[in-house]
């Protein structure tokens, strides 16, 4: 009988210490899950800032060339207002400007800063263009993925760092000969991406170093070479 009893006792302990070692397999298994879809979401995070600091290269690049080509009035060119944008402006005090560490700060100069541009306004039409939306998405799912691209922001600047061959090629019987054309300026630009906390404006700006800073914040840069 003592025998028997023994057993019992050993197999109720047994019994909790299998009931205590499942628990914990299973907590940590709950605390990698969600440590995996937090390090998913903080990437598709990261990835989808990447892509608006790339809105803000090409962004760049489209003002620039509407300036040297003629802005657009009532779908057309105004070909008379062409210029070539030349360093004049100083540059707004950003966060996308003070992390380029390489930039020298002192009496540096630029041709264009465009500051705070909501990438979300920018895809607006998207969302209101009902034959381009996931007909499986909820208007809810729609409504609160648009909240969410209204966080993000681009920001872009350009320097015209001098002239430089323009190498270009077509079929154009106005081109010389050759596909070179030795008269072109060369512009680095700027761009950065933001994802900006959640309740910030869709208007604020930055005035000043001090202002809120975004969560995340991807910088890109490049260079331009446009023909005259």
């Amino acid at each position: 009988m003592k025998h028997k009893k023994n057993e019992k006792g050993f197999v109720l302990v047994l019994s909790l210490v299998l009931l205590l070692v499942m628990s914990l397999m299973g907590g940590a298994l709950i605390v990698i899950s969600s440590g995996d879809h937090q390090s998913n979401n903080s990437s598709d995070e990261y990835q989808q800032t990447f892509y608006v600091a790339e809105t803000a290269l090409l962004e760049a690049e489209k003002y620039l060339i509407n300036q040297m080509m003629g802005p657009w009035v009532s779908g057309v060119r105004d070909t008379d207002a062409r210029s070539i944008p030349r360093n004049t402006i100083g540059p707004t005090n950003t966060p996308c400007y003070n992390s380029f560490r390489n930039i020298g700060k002192a009496g540096f100069q630029i041709a264009k800063h465009a500051i705070n541009i909501n990438f979300g306004q920018l895809i607006a039409p998207i969302f209101a263009d009902a034959e381009t939306l996931d007909h499986l998405a909820t208007d809810k799912q729609i409504e609160n993925e648009q909240a969410h691209m209204g966080r993000f922001r681009y920001e872009f600047f350009v320097v015209n760092i001098g002239a430089a061959a323009f190498k270009g090629s077509g079929a154009s019987l106005k081109k010389t000969t050759t596909d070179v054309q030795s008269s072109g300026t060369a512009y680095r630009v700027y761009g950065c991406g933001y994802m900006m906390p959640r309740g910030t404006s869709t208007t604020e700006g930055w005035t000043a170093i001090d202002t809120e800073d975004p969560d995340i914040l991807i910088p890109l840069e490049t260079v331009l070479v446009l023909s005259n």
